[in-house]
């Protein structure tokens, strides 16, 4: 009865209370066991649907541009901490697992899983081909347990890069910062085959010369130009204008809203022009400290986004967005995390710069999260396609599974990796 007469607006802010905590509170506890923060939200989520308390579950088809708003700022903001990560200078040889993963990986586990979402879950071809775009990207949200360490943790030798900085670790940094940009000419692709038909001949050129060439170019060129301006304004100035002295962190999100709105003001990608962005600060007088306290801003500004994501995550799973599941559904699920990723990558990765166990954990740990959650809703806000609610539930799964396998994996995996690597060096 006292729960029944709770008044529900002041539930909520309780309830942001207690997620900012758990921010703060949770990498702490979890930080030796086999369970990351993700998961540990994910779980808090769903208990808090469990309870009799007066809240409504979160449904992303009811409130479909509250989804997309909500996890457009979890991502970008997680963009940028991922790209101020990065001590590693720009380059093809430096990158080459990068590029690998992006050309290589990527098409074809949007293939596969395309491939599998029209087969075995019978989606139309459009709504098959929107499932592949929006689960190929590693989620740069959810994958900082397996990402660099902060500015400076691992400063390298240009001639040697692969020797200071561990291979692993930065392969998923650069792919996750990278393919969540990637993957919006392939939404836009099935949002034009919505749109316009299987036929090319309504939308190929259009959306080559467009989403593919102009809005890339763009948000690689924004990304380089303002992150130069960004860090003359931060390191060049001097006196009582120089922000570097300063020590404000909050230049971290002013660089993100500042970067994705220009860019998408002129139509250009705009999670490729904040990454890029922060990596081109993070290259501008790299030994500075402030690195340091841009990066912690974003990584705690993230942190608490991410938080409140997975909690509504969790109670709309409690709610029912996975009640549209077939069995088919779940095996396609489960073959698109086990097989279809995992093996695309490890067939694929440069076997000069990693060995088998290597290439097996970052063919493994292509997480999945709250960037799946953005496309989704990203594309059907922009067309109609059939079985929108299946391929929520899909999705949904796929992003439930994620968390709790690699959750669950991803410290025994890394700790293993970094015995491996300290045997081999001690030899």
């Amino acid at each position: 009865m006292v729960l029944a007469a709770l008044d529900t607006h002041s539930l909520t802010y309780a309830v942001a209370g207690i997620a900012a905590l758990a921010g703060a509170v949770l990498p702490r506890l979890v930080r030796d066991a086999p369970v990351t923060t993700p998961l540990a939200c994910l779980g808090m989520g769903l208990i808090l649907f469990s309870l009799p308390l007066p809240l409504d579950a979160p449904d992303p088809l009811a409130y479909p541009h509250v989804t997309e708003y909500l996890t457009e700022v979890g991502v970008i903001v997680s963009l940028m901490g991922a790209g101020l990560k990065l001590d590693r200078p720009v380059g093809w040889k430096p990158w080459a697992s990068t590029w690998r993963l992006l050309a290589v990986t990527m098409p074809l586990t949007i293939a596969g899983t395309a491939l599998l979402g029209w087969w075995m879950v019978g989606l139309a071809p459009a709504a098959a081909l929107l499932l592949g775009a929006v689960v190929a990207p590693t989620d740069p949200v959810l994958a900082s347990d397996v990402q660099v360490g902060p500015p400076g943790a691992a400063m390298e030798d240009v001639d040697h890069p692969h020797d200071a900085e561990e291979e692993v670790r930065f392969a998923l940094t650069s792919e996750a910062g990278l393919n969540d940009s990637l993957a919006f000419p392939f939404t836009n692709l099935a949002i034009a085959v919505s749109v316009a038909g299987v036929a090319p001949d309504g939308w190929f050129g259009e959306w080559l010369a467009v989403d593919v060439v102009y809005r890339l170019a763009v948000g690689l060129v924004l990304g380089v130009v303002l992150g130069r301006m960004l860090g003359r304004l931060v390191f060049g100035t001097r006196g009582e204008l120089q922000l570097a002295k300063a020590g404000e962190g909050f230049v971290a999100l002013a660089a993100t809203f500042l970067a994705y709105g220009l860019t998408e003001l002129v139509g250009g990608y705009g999670f490729l022009a904040v990454f890029v962005t922060a990596v081109t600060l993070r290259h501008y007088e790299r030994g500075h400290e402030y690195h340091t306290t841009l990066h912690d801003f974003a990584e705690q500004t993230e942190r608490l986004l991410m938080i409140a994501l997975l909690l509504l995550l969790g109670e709309a799973v409690g709610g029912g967005l996975l009640h549209a599941l077939t069995w088919q559904a779940v095996v396609a699920t489960l073959v698109i995390i086990l097989v279809v990723r995992p093996g695309a990558t490890w067939l694929f990765l440069p076997r000069d710069c990693l060995n088998p166990a290597e290439r097996t954990v970052v063919a493994f740990f292509g997480i999945r999260g709250i960037g799946s959650l953005f496309y989704l809703a990203h594309g059907l806000n922009r067309a109609e396609f059939a079985q929108a609610e299946r391929l929520w539930a899909v999705v949904g799964l796929i992003v439930v599974v994620s968390v709790v396998l690699h959750g669950i994996s991803v410290t025994p995996a890394m700790r293993l990796l970094d015995r491996r690597r300290g045997r081999a060096a001690a030899q």
